[in-house]
């Protein structure tokens, strides 16, 4: 029958394994484990073979198909039929299960002081516990479950943030590089030292800042001095001529420069030129001797013969020569040399042709050189009228600079003066609003009604600490009469601290205090109203009239005197109509017989 029982319902399953075995507060018994976790049991099933299971491990051991039944096997009593474990063949054991809830538990968690069944450990403080350690989602550090909400606010280095500045999202990590380049962070200008300019204006800022420090105009000719803007035209006018004795250096560098560029400069290529026209002129002075030198001695010697036999010689072609000394040698060189003026002439021509060449492109490159430095000269010439033409309108508009300075200066001063008037007229219009709402809350009929919404908050302030006391508006016995107010202590005071709700009557200082009976002597009723009217919470006491607390006020109210053990706190937590829609009323009446 066991292997026909349906599978346990699913509001009986559960997707955890079995309690740990240090939860235990009494002796462990075997019965109570789980044969699979080995923990105590959670939801336990019975198989078929009498093995109990919670319902997780079981589910868990046949998700894969039928499996055979460890601690039958363990205990050498398996048997093929009923020790195999399969979906369908267990069912809930909830004798079991009720006497396992039953039974008494501990917090395994250090300092956790916790105590009672485990059923209602599963319940209520399981998963729960404010001492439980859990690592954190982002950075893996371990962390107490109650410090889990400060460590992700405070302390995780992988916690997520939003820039105040630009909104955002980034990690706290990262929050030195995203300063780096948020677009809304606040710069601080280096000329006007303005704060708070957005990083996406602050380009925008500067090129308007008067104050701001900028390279001068000519610091591409050598002048490395910073000025702040509303002072650029006048250091460009205090400065005038050493800008420009250093655009003229400039310029004049150029023009070396360029001139550097060249072969040669305009002056060396001049002589050169002078020097190869005489070379040139020395060659063919040579050619000239070489030629008249070679051909004569040939002649002569003709002359010679021919004089012998025929008659009387001519005149001689050239006479400065003189003679050789001897003839035979004479004739013997002019033989040996008879094609050397030819070779010689060639080769000084193919000389000659090259030098001229030389000469031709030198005084193409003089001719160039000539030309730009004509072009430098008239660019000077344009640069110096240009330099005038500025200067006279530098001066122009520094005067409607300096005309310009005075307005705004005029209109500054009044923008300050209406910015100090509209703030005394805020001042003004807070103040009225405040006795405006005074005003309205006071009454002059000794009757008073204080309303106190956003209990729970403000009650949990006081408990904390923050907020222990509030006092009332004030209100009167009438227009002239006694000026008074109440304090309350919404965690209590004194004696009542903790337990009770503590609520005190205060005489204050008024503008009457001359015309009346002092000491205050007036009976005093404080009450809580029922918001049903079926059952206030009344107390009521007249003054004690030694007490300083009664006594004409010297300062700006007195001692608080009353009840503080008014309401007990207990009384307020419990079902009831004292507190609505997280709103209280306190009531005070003041006796106005005898005034």
């Amino acid at each position: 029958m066991a292997t026909q029982e349906p599978s346990p319902p699913s509001s009986m399953e559960s997707n955890k394994p079995g309690f740990p075995k240090k939860i235990l507060g009494n002796k462990l018994e075997d019965k109570h484990l789980c044969n699979c976790c080995h923990n105590i049991l959670r939801r336990p099933v019975q198989a078929q073979c009498g093995h109990r299971f919670c319902s997780y491990c079981f589910n868990r051991t046949v998700s894969n198909g039928p499996q055979k039944c460890n601690a039958c096997i363990k205990e050498d009593i398996f048997e093929e039929s009923t020790s195999i474990l399969k979906q369908g063949c267990a069912f809930p054991d909830n004798a079991v299960r009720r006497e396992v809830e039953s039974l008494s538990a501990v917090c395994v968690n250090e300092n956790c002081i916790w105590k009672g069944s485990i059923k209602e450990y599963e319940q209520t403080h399981e998963g729960k516990c404010e001492y439980m350690v859990i690592p954190c989602p982002s950075c893996k550090e371990r962390i107490r479950f109650n410090e889990q909400e400060r460590h992700n606010e405070r302390e995780c280095p992988e916690r997520t943030l939003n820039c105040k500045y630009c909104k955002e999202p980034f990690h706290f990590k990262n929050i030195k590089a995203h300063d780096e380049i948020c677009p809304k962070y606040p710069m601080i200008c280096e000329g006007c030292a303005k704060k708070k300019i957005p990083r996406e204006k602050y380009v925008d800022h500067i090129k308007f800042c008067s104050k701001f420090r900028t390279p001068c105009r000519f610091h591409v000719v050598g002048c490395d001095m910073s000025v702040e803007k509303e002072k650029i035209h006048d250091h460009e006018r205090a400065y005038a001529y050493e800008h420009l004795n250093l655009l003229l250096h400039y310029i004049m560098g150029m023009k070396v420069s360029m001139e550097g560029l060249q072969p040669q400069g305009l002056e060396v290529a001049g002589h050169k030129l002078l020097e190869l026209q005489q070379s040139l002129k020395e060659l063919e002075a040579r050619v000239f001797q070489l030629s008249t030198t070679s051909v004569p001695p040939v002649q002569g010697a003709t002359a010679s013969s021919s004089l012998s036999t025929a008659g009387p010689p001519g005149p001689p072609v050239s006479a400065p020569l003189p003679p050789p000394p001897t003839l035979a040698p004479t004739l013997s060189v002019s033989t040996s040399f008879t094609p050397l003026p030819s070779s010689v002439g060639a080769a000084l021509e193919l000389q000659l042709h090259n030098e001229k060449t030389k000469v031709a492109e030198l005084g193409r490159r003089c001719t160039e050189l000539e030309v730009k430095s004509g072009t430098f000269e008239n660019v000077v010439c344009v640069l110096n009228r240009e330099v005038e033409r500025f200067a006279t309108t530098l001066e122009a508009s520094n005067r409607q600079h300096k005309l310009d300075q005075d307005k705004i200066e005029a209109l500054s001063n009044k923008v300050r003066q209406l910015e100090r008037t509209v703030g005394l007229k805020d001042l003004t219009v807070a103040e009225m609003e405040g006795r405006l709402r005074e005003m309205s809350a006071t009454t002059f009929d000794g009757v008073f009604i204080w309303r106190i919404s956003d209990f729970a908050k403000k009650r949990q302030d006081a408990i904390a600490g923050r907020a222990p006391a509030m006092f009332s508006p004030a209100f009167y016995t009438s227009k002239y009469g006694y000026k008074m107010c109440l304090r309350i202590y919404l965690n209590g005071d004194g004696t009542g601290r903790g337990s009770h709700l503590s609520l005190f009557f205060v005489v204050m200082r008024g503008l009457s205090d001359a015309l009346l009976k002092w000491p205050f002597n007036q009976k005093v009723t404080l009450m809580l109203l029922d918001q049903s009217n079926r059952e206030h919470i009344i107390d009521a006491f007249r003054p004690d009239v030694t007490s300083s607390s009664f006594q004409r006020p010297v300062s700006e109210m007195n001692i608080a005197s009353g009840c503080p053990l008014f309401c007990p706190l207990s009384k307020l937590d419990a079902k009831n109509s004292y507190i609505r829609d997280d709103t209280i009323f306190i009531k005070a009446i003041v006796d106005l017989t005898g005034l």
